[in-house]
């Protein structure tokens, strides 16, 4: 559906809204790696700290010592590989600097997915651009052991690069972000906005009408059907015109902008349409019913599992970590008790 026309007033209102609320990263932190995925998590990275006017680091984990047949650590091949380290973190140092952005480079030595998480908390790094896959190759998780870790420990916004994608210069054309109504998920609006902006890429609101769900103790009958169909029909009235509204509003700020409403399973129909429709999603780690103490809601959890596009997810809300582990391969069993973005 293309952009309606607005008005002046209205759009000046529009404008400031999508201006006040956001609030840019202060820094983008590209975490690297000597795998063949390197230079996806570089090329998004790149992307988006441009797109965002943002200073870019590039953290390199060593692992914390090198064994040797089983035997003592061996100091010599600790420094070679810090020295190969070095050498490769500056190379893609150097790739960055045609674009003419900051670009930090930062070695650190320890559990990868330990110091990661440390490393961004102590220097109050907005976005972490994480592989979805590491050294360690493309295994039938959809996440790699140390993503997983990482997104475990709560360590705020992260960027979610599968190996799939292009590890070419990267220029969005068609960005998704899935709405439900709640402040949160479009909280995240403003940033999508200007990245779209950024790249001359188009925005996709994408609202998913879950089917009504009743009770059955054995067949439904023509009145239980009639009312699914009613209360389904309703939702789906109430959700155009809030898209219709949404679209207004991110129209006015003048990003080519369209909606996409469909009725189904939310999970399944957004991967569909992320596989099919988008070159970034952005979306809220959390939505309209996501409870306080977990980090990401049971669409985020299922998304994050069955990665196929980059996955942009703001966490705006403080939570209490959670002492069970996500499983993010079987999130819609595991997390079948948790609601919301």
């Amino acid at each position: 559906m293309s952009a309606s026309s607005v008005s002046p007033e209205r759009s000046s209102q529009a404008q400031n809204v999508v201006a006040a609320s956001y609030a840019p990263f202060a820094r983008v932190v590209a975490c690297v790696d000597a795998s063949e995925f390197t230079q996806e998590v570089l090329s998004h990275g790149r992307a988006v700290a441009k797109a965002l006017n943002a200073p870019l680091v590039l953290l390199r984990v060593l692992e914390a010592g090198f064994p040797s047949d089983n035997g003592p650590r061996d100091p010599v091949e600790r420094k070679i590989r810090r020295r190969e380290a070095e050498g490769q973190i500056m190379r893609l140092a150097e790739a960055c600097s045609h674009d003419g952005g900051r670009t930090d480079t930062e070695i650190v030595e320890g559990s990868a997915a330990e110091q990661i998480a440390l490393w961004v908390r102590e220097h109050q790094s907005d976005l972490a651009v994480l592989g979805t896959h590491g050294e360690g190759g493309v295994t039938d998780w959809s996440l790699g052991n140390t993503v997983r870790r990482v997104l475990e420990s709560g360590v705020g916004s992260v960027l979610l690069v599968p190996p799939s994608v292009s590890s070419d210069v990267v220029s969005y054309r068609r960005l998704l972000v899935p709405v439900d109504g709640s402040c949160r998920a479009e909280s995240v609006l403003p940033l999508a906005v200007r990245i779209a902006k950024a790249h001359g890429a188009e925005l996709v609101l994408a609202h998913i009408v879950p089917v009504p769900e009743l009770t059955e103790t054995g067949p439904l009958d023509k009145e239980d059907v009639d009312l699914r169909e009613r209360l389904a029909a309703r939702n789906e009235r109430v959700a155009r015109d809030y898209l219709d509204r949404l679209q207004m509003r991110v129209a006015a700020s003048g990003v080519s902008t369209r909606v996409i409403m469909k009725r189904g399973d939310v999970r399944a129909k957004l991967s569909h349409l992320i596989a099919s429709d988008a070159d970034l999603v952005v979306l809220s780690a959390r939505g309209h019913a996501a409870r306080a103490d977990a980090p990401y809601g049971r669409v985020t959890a299922h998304l994050m599992g069955n990665v196929t596009a980059p996955l942009l997810i703001v966490q705006r809300d403080a939570y209490a970590p959670v002492a069970r582990r996500v499983n993010f391969r079987d999130a819609d069993i595991r997390l079948s008790h948790r609601i919301g973005h």
